[in-house]
């Protein structure tokens, strides 16, 4: 009956842990898209699979090459980490890179992904070897002083990592801000001049595979090779890793990024069996470590962009809840956001300490699952999935927060 819901359809589930019971249960069993908050199944499959630290390669070195077998990290040379002990080594090594491809069995697009989220930075590419978390980064700077130029002084447009890719500028005089925009199926980037002084953009590359990786890895190693097949057993190679794992997997559910939680999903699949495929991966989950789901979802990527997967507020309090008993409460304290911070920045400030839950958005959905503590000190763990809702989203998600308050201050 609140505003923004008389005409959405609402699941909410509450379960208290310690008692082993659900203490309110409204359309519970019903399946809504999640958006989001299936990356609280990622992340499950993550800390059951990836041990205490990433493997960034598994690699084999003869007298005249580097042979790579890519393991799926997406931290590899990523602009948040500035430890990057992969391409460390591959400098030091100072051979032909090779990369080997017979473990990916993927596509770089989810199944079921917006066709038109190509051109967002939230969306790039899964693949066998990420570079740059297969971004480009675009940036302009115009230093003032030219009084003559309607613009300002001219402007310095340039992209990190330098591209071997075709670049062309619009012609377009009537556009006034700066967009980079690449064509769907191909590398090639058009740049619009902006007013602005300065002005950054992130967007996807084309992946094809590892063939956009070994060109860009060529530029950054300085070293020629490419990309091969080559049938070797899986007890030459040496691993080198590159990370903890909670320095991915925080990001992951504090900024909600999919990139990461794509990769996460084919780094499960690799290390488990060799191979990265999502389909594979979430079959074997579903029949094995989740096989006592409430409700089997329909489950297909790792981030929740599609709008095919279909999960239960029931499915989440029961993930949620094999998560800290796992994994324990205080590392899933430390991996979720908390009011002020992440994706509820903006919601539960005050006493924030009291709620850790992962959010989930898409147009016409809002969701949000996790745990709560309240007044008296119980915990319990709870599930809102809305779907189809046409009013604002900010207004959605401030009724929930009222709802998650209400439980709080009544327990």
């Amino acid at each position: 009956a609140q505003p923004g819901l008389q005409s959405a359809q609402v699941g909410i589930c509450l379960y208290d842990p310690g008692k082993a019971a659900y203490l309110y249960n409204y359309q519970g069993d019903k399946y809504f898209i999640p958006a989001s908050n299936t990356k609280l199944f990622s992340l499950y499959a993550g800390l059951s699979y990836l041990g205490d630290s990433l493997v960034g390669m598994r690699y084999r070195i003869t007298d005249t090459a580097l042979f790579v077998m890519p393991s799926g990290d997406p931290t590899f040379l990523h602009p948040a980490y500035a430890a990057q002990p992969v391409i460390d080594f591959m400098r030091r090594v100072g051979k032909n890179i090779w990369l080997i491809d017979n473990n990916w069995q993927d596509n770089g697009l989810g199944r079921g992904w917006a066709w038109d989220d190509y051109n967002d930075d939230y969306a790039p590419e899964r693949s066998p070897f990420p570079i740059y978390g297969n971004l480009i980064h675009w940036v302009q700077d115009r230093p003032k002083g030219n009084s003559n130029d309607p613009f300002g002084a001219s402007a310095s447009i340039y992209s990190i990592p330098e591209v071997d890719w075709e670049v062309k500028f619009t012609t377009d005089t009537t556009k006034k801000n700066f967009f980079v925009h690449r064509y769907r199926d191909q590398n090639v980037f058009e740049v619009t001049e902006g007013k602005e002084d300065h002005k950054e953009q992130y967007i996807p590359f084309i992946t094809d595979g590892l063939a956009s990786a070994a060109l860009l890895l060529k530029d950054t190693a300085g070293k020629p090779g490419g990309v091969k097949h080559l049938k070797l057993p899986s007890t030459i190679w040496d691993i080198i890793h590159s990370r903890p794992v909670d320095s991915l997997f925080r990001p992951m559910m504090y900024n909600s990024d999919n990139f990461f939680a794509e990769q996460t999903l084919l780094m499960v699949g690799n290390e488990a069996w060799g191979t990265m495929n999502d389909a594979h991966t979430i079959d074997y989950l579903l029949q094995h470590d989740l096989d006592s789901l409430p409700q089997k979802p329909s489950w297909v990527d790792g981030s929740g962009l599609s709008r095919n997967d279909l999960f239960t507020p029931q499915d989440f309090v029961w993930i949620l809840n094999k998560l800290q008993q796992k994994f324990g409460l205080a590392r899933m304290e430390r991996l979720l956001p908390t009011g002020g911070t992440g994706t509820l920045s903006s919601y539960y400030r005050q006493d924030s300490t009291f709620i850790y839950a992962k959010t989930g958005s898409l147009t016409g959905v809002a969701a949000l699952s996790g745990y709560l503590v309240t007044k008296k000190g119980h915990l319990l763990i709870f599930s809102v999935l809305v779907n189809n809702y046409t009013g604002s989203g900010v207004a959605v998600r401030r009724q929930m927060e009222k709802l998650i308050h209400r439980i709080r201050d009544t327990d």
